[in-house]
């Protein structure tokens, strides 16, 4: 599918995303686990869990359950931020990706709308010279926008700026209510579970590949890979 991000139709204060922040920052932030994702410093700290605690930054529960952390019932603009997807919730986090660091280009599991799970980032802070690109695509979040991404896809961040980049990020699981947003939005249901379609570039790319490693493309693989 290309339909790797969207914005959705809602916006938040600023002043009260940051007021909220505030309060976050009073508690200790982790840094995130996998070194290899990311260079600087990525740190995180969690508003709903597996086990209910703030330092539980991971996104997956073996179980499936999640619970909120004392850290959200303090932040009152949070929760309506988060209420205003009617669905219920996985993982909610506050992502903060400091000046002068990168998350690598790299695909997450199973995080696409097709999947049954969607991930919305909602900008706190941020500056011009973040660099986020979904599927190649670069993808511009202003503060107090909302977004998703199709994250099964590559996606990579570099902080260019001076102040740190920050997002409140939460895993909703689909439902009808999200099925009607996501229709809204222009998704198409019909192509869930059909390979993506590949641009003219990959095509081309394919080919020569093909013809690279002395295999005898036959005139009905060629029609199938142009045709696609």
């Amino acid at each position: 599918m290309t339909f790797s991000s969207a914005r959705f139709p809602f916006t938040f204060s600023e002043d009260r995303l940051l007021e909220d922040y505030k309060t976050c920052e009073e508690f200790t932030f982790s840094e995130h686990f996998n070194k290899a994702d990311f260079a600087g410093s990525w740190k995180l700290i969690a508003l709903r869990s597996m086990d209910g605690a703030t330092s539980t930054i991971g996104a997956f529960s073996p179980s499936g359950e999640f619970r909120d952390t004392p850290l959200l019932e303090k932040c009152a603009y949070f929760k309506e931020v988060i209420a205003k997807f009617e669905c219920k919730k996985e993982s909610i986090r506050l992502l903060n990706l400091c000046a002068g660091s990168k998350i690598h280009e790299h695909t997450d599991h199973e995080l696409g709308y097709e999947d049954g799970v969607f991930r919305v980032h909602v900008p706190i802070a941020t500056n011009e010279e973040v660099r986020f690109y979904i599927n190649k695509e670069r993808v511009t979040m202003e503060v107090g926008s909302c977004w998703y991404g199709n994250f099964n896809l590559p996606h990579a961040v570099e902080n260019k700026g001076s102040s740190d980049r920050i997002h409140l990020v939460m895993d909703c699981k689909r439902n009808a209510w999200s099925d009607a947003l996501f229709a809204k939005l222009g998704y198409d249901f019909d192509a869930e579970g059909k390979p993506p379609a590949h641009s003219e570039h990959e095509k081309k790319r394919i080919i020569e590949e093909l013809e690279q490693q002395g295999i005898e493309i036959s005139q009905e693989l060629m029609d199938s890979i142009l045709g696609s």
